[in-house]
């Protein structure tokens, strides 16, 4: 996820430079990525105008101090905020990108799923790349259209026509340099018009010191902003009447930069659809899919670690590659390495998860099977982190950042990332052939659907929070890959709500842990296909002492004892997470809030644990 938005002035306005309002803007679409940022000037003088850039690795204080550029002027100019998803963090890699001549400069947000075609046959017609990204293919082909005699608006047209995947783009062209062009599909995209200045952004904090009249963009439109205009178009070219969706933004700062939702977790639970989606596409077109399960292939042995949450993804793929592949992984948590890595070998592998890439006990059982001549496979959130660069091959998921504490979209998209690649493993093995792999995919692309439950639930999760919310003790229960995800969601109840919530499979209540049980205590089933029956024993025996048993299931539940069920859908083993995982996370969620606690900043936890 990167965050975008240019900005244009008239001479006329108060605000006779546009530089501080795009410095302003970009400081508050920082959150949505800092391992780099630029800025795009038009500078004219006499009558002809020049695109000047300046970008770097580093957050956006860093870049603005290096090239001073509160100094700048300009009327018309874009920035950007990285977080990488093609390429490294670098100078080169960083946006804003221009064409051969630097007459145009792009900034970019969202993936492009056929740029390595679209680069190539770039490069086949004279067209020089500089960097390892995406985005730099849209400046090469706007230069290439207009070359074939296009305007600049009819390119912006075109691009909708040849780009595939998720954009949103706004791009200077210094034959307008009073024009910021746009456009836009499945990425989120804001304009702002105000009397003589208007702007585009990823978001609308990054808008409201410019005009609170805030309209979005919508799928497949194109444009540009003029000061105090807006010129907007469907993808056949015909004018869209903008004012009709037009809105007064009332909200604070802060609000807004929450996208009007009261806390980070919320929003990051919601926005599990987009970054499903995002990692999916980006996967699929990555050869280090390909590189990850050649390796597994061929190992002695499979082990895979992670802490926390990111721990939690490596039992799902444990779950799931056991049943597609036949190959049984050894799973250890992070911090307990030492007991592990007398037996590994150079004949082995091992897959470390981590989302910020920087956990240390994740970091020391790498360093430790790589002395050994262990091959490592990581997956991770952050491209350039310290894991990414120990390991051999790399899988990057694509939530973007993830500003509570509390994982939610980083988990989902590590388990979508570790199904995929047990599927790849088992068409290698030859245990499924190239069509059902590619009927898994298809599946997959409907995990953003799936995702959507938390927003369909959301009343009924509210309303069973009420109840557990009072509760001091309660128990997660599952099997198989329910008794998986029971893990997690019993971790996102303890660390936000505070209330203790003990999870483990649901075939062990009667070894022990049904001692605790009386009446009114609550017991959550997370309900996953094709365990229904013997689920459904254990909660009869759970009822039998007093429990207040709830499932939150697909609908095959829909018959199963239980004192409250919240159904998800009708899901099989490949979506169930993704429809069952949000409405946990949810769950907890509201149970904090009701609790008077901060979900976005639980007492004594860290988004990223760089210590022993």
């Amino acid at each position: 996820m990167c965050g975008i938005i240019g900005v244009t002035v008239s001479p006329q306005c108060q605000q006779r430079n546009a530089v501080p309002l795009l410095l302003e803007g970009l400081k508050r679409l920082e959150y949505r990525g800092y391992d780099s940022a630029g800025v795009a000037l038009i500078m004219c003088s006499n009558s002809s105008c020049d695109v000047k850039v300046y970008k770097a690795k580093g957050k956006v204080d860093e870049v603005i101090e290096r090239f001073s550029l509160r100094e700048k002027y300009s009327l018309t100019c874009l920035g950007h905020t990285r977080w990488a998803t093609h390429g490294p963090p670098s100078d080169t890699n960083a946006h804003p990108h221009v064409d051969c001549r630097g007459y145009i400069a792009v900034v970019h947000n969202g993936i492009i799923k056929n740029y390595a075609m679209l680069k190539q046959v770039l490069s086949e017609h004279g067209h020089r790349f500089r960097s390892e990204t995406d985005t730099e293919v849209v400046a090469h082909l706007l230069e290439e259209f207009l070359r074939e005699g296009l305007g600049m608006l009819e390119a912006m047209r075109k691009l909708l026509e040849v780009l595939e995947g998720s954009f949103a783009l706004a791009v200077l062209y210094s034959g307008t340099p009073n024009r910021v062009y746009f456009a836009r599909r499945e990425s989120p995209l804001y304009a702002a018009v105000g009397d003589c200045i208007s702007a585009v952004s990823s978001d609308i904090p990054s808008l409201l010191h410019i005009s609170r009249l805030v309209v979005p963009i919508e799928d497949d439109e194109y444009g540009y902003v003029e000061p105090g205009h807006l010129s907007l178009y469907d993808r056949r070219g015909e004018p869209v009447d903008w004012r009709r969706r037009a809105k007064i933004v009332t909200w604070s700062i802060e609000e807004a930069s929450k996208g009007g939702y009261p806390h980070y977790m919320l929003k990051e639970i919601f926005e599990q659809p987009r970054a499903l989606y995002e990692t999916l596409i980006g996967l699929i077109e990555d050869p280090a899919l390909e590189e990850a399960a050649e390796l597994l292939v061929n190992a002695r042995r499979v082990f895979v670690t992670g802490a926390g949450t990111s721990y939690h993804a490596t039992l799902v793929f444990k779950h799931y590659i056991t049943g597609m592949a036949g190959i049984v992984p050894i799973d250890f948590i992070a911090s307990e390495h030492p007991e592990y890595m007398a037996a590994v070998s150079h004949e082995d592998v091992l897959i470390a998860v981590s989302q910020s890439g920087e956990t240390t006990d994740t970091l020391q059982a790498v360093r430790e099977a790589k002395k050994r001549g262990v091959k490592i496979i990581a997956v991770t959130n952050v491209i350039g982190s310290t894991l990414s660069r120990l390991a051999d091959v790399t899988l990057y998921t694509r939530a973007g950042p993830e500003i509570g504490v509390a994982a939610t979209k980083t988990f989902l998209t590590q388990v979508l990332t570790l199904q995929l690649l047990a599927a790849r493993v088992a068409c290698k093995l030859g245990v499924i052939d190239k069509s059902d792999f590619e009927s898994i995919v298809e599946k997959l692309s409907s995990a953003r659907e799936a995702a959507r439950s938390a927003e369909r639930l959301n009343p009924h999760i509210k309303a069973l929070a009420v109840i557990l919310s009072k509760a001091q003790s309660m128990f997660v229960l599952g099997r198989l890959l329910g008794a998986h995800l029971a893990r997690e969601a019993a971790l996102k109840i303890k660390e936000i709500s505070y209330v203790h919530a003990e999870a483990y499979p649901a075939g062990e209540s009667k070894h022990g842990p049904i001692a605790l049980v009386e009446e009114g205590f609550p017991v959550i089933f997370v309900g996953t296909p094709g365990v229904e029956k013997k689920l459904y024993s254990n909660m009869e025996e759970m009822k039998a002492r007093g429990a207040k048993v709830i499932v939150v299931g697909v609908d095959s539940y829909e018959d199963a004892p239980a004192d409250y069920k919240v159904l998800v859908g009708s899901y099989d083993e490949t979506l169930a997470p993704y429809a069952i995982m949000p409405p946990l996370q949810l769950l907890a969620y509201h149970m904090a809030v009701m609790l008077g606690y901060d979900p976005d900043k639980p007492r004594n936890l860290a988004k990223t644990v760089t210590v022993e």
